[in-house]
């Protein structure tokens, strides 16, 4: 293969990894025993592999001209971006036989099922209901159970169910927050998402309500564990998050063109650094 085109390395997305991180995260702060080494392998195959290939394949088959999640300006893909997406999954599924086959299943369902989302031919994602079930139950409860059980000492069997639940209201509040600036280049190249069928007002009700779901669940979860300080930690990393999720809504409500772009990166990236940050902590209190 040729050196790697700027088109290339660019729609690979590597930085969008960290949106998605907060599951790895959580899922380590729950684990009794860490391995060390096989928590490390899990993150590179997942950020390193699994997701820009995912993100790849998702640019190659969209070809957007319109922002997409992490890039303003996208460059049109070429052939090589789809050599190397194929090349990222194999080797992901190469290395997760290096932890367990059962793991390599894991992983490789979750690429199967990021190909079906994005493949022209099925195009999982032009269906709202379809697309965002797809995508909180593998980057959420599979993607817990994946790394739960990959990074432990010992073969764990026994992941925790609230923990799956709370990975799978992680990301669905913060997935139909992502399109709602893509609504009119979405509906162009036929894809209905949850957030265009939601509306504008809609999709801010709608991730407050899963949000608080999310924290529910992981307000029981840490009781249940006698974890009540780590919560309170994650409350207060969530605080940013909290206040700038209200004042963009009441913005969107007076004017739906500041459901752009711009605003659309900067909840991400307030999200999540302080959701990684949130239970990176939650860990490093457990361990020390």
């Amino acid at each position: 293969m040729n050196k790697i085109l700027p088109s290339t390395l660019q729609l690979l997305r590597f930085p969008f990894s960290f949106f998605l991180m907060p599951v790895y995260w959580f899922a380590l702060s729950q684990i009794k025993e860490i391995n060390s080494l096989k928590a490390i392998l899990v993150f590179i195959i997942l950020h390193l592999l699994v997701y820009p290939a995912s993100n790849g394949y998702n640019s190659f088959m969209d070809r957007d001209t319109t922002p997409i999640g992490g890039v303003k300006n996208p460059m049109l893909p070429e052939k090589q971006l789809l050599h190397v997406t194929y090349l990222l999954n194999i080797l992901a599924v190469g290395l997760s036989l290096f932890i367990s086959w059962l793991f390599a299943a894991g992983i490789l369902l979750y690429i199967l099922a990021s190909l079906a989302y994005s493949s022209r031919r099925i195009r999982l994602k032009k269906y709202p209901i379809i697309g965002f079930l797809t995508v909180v139950i593998f980057q959420g409860a599979l993607t817990f159970i994946l790394v739960y059980y990959g990074s432990s000492e010992r073969v764990a069997t026994d992941v925790p169910l609230l923990g799956m639940v709370a990975a799978v209201f992680l990301i669905g509040g913060f997935y139909p927050l992502t399109q709602i600036y893509q609504h009119e280049a979405d509906k162009k190249d036929g894809v209905t998402t949850i957030s265009y069928l939601l509306g504008y007002t809609g999709t801010f009700i709608f991730t407050g309500i899963i949000y608080a779901f999310a924290f529910i669940t992981l307000g029981y979860l840490f009781y249940q564990q006698g974890q009540v300080k780590s919560f309170i930690i994650l409350q207060v990393f969530m605080i940013p998050v909290f206040i700038y999720y209200s004042r963009w809504f009441f913005k969107v409500s007076k004017d739906n063109a500041e459901a752009n772009f711009t605003n659309t990166m900067r909840m991400n990236i307030i999200a999540s650094v302080c959701t990684n940050f949130g239970f990176m902590a939650i860990l490093i209190y457990y361990l020390f």
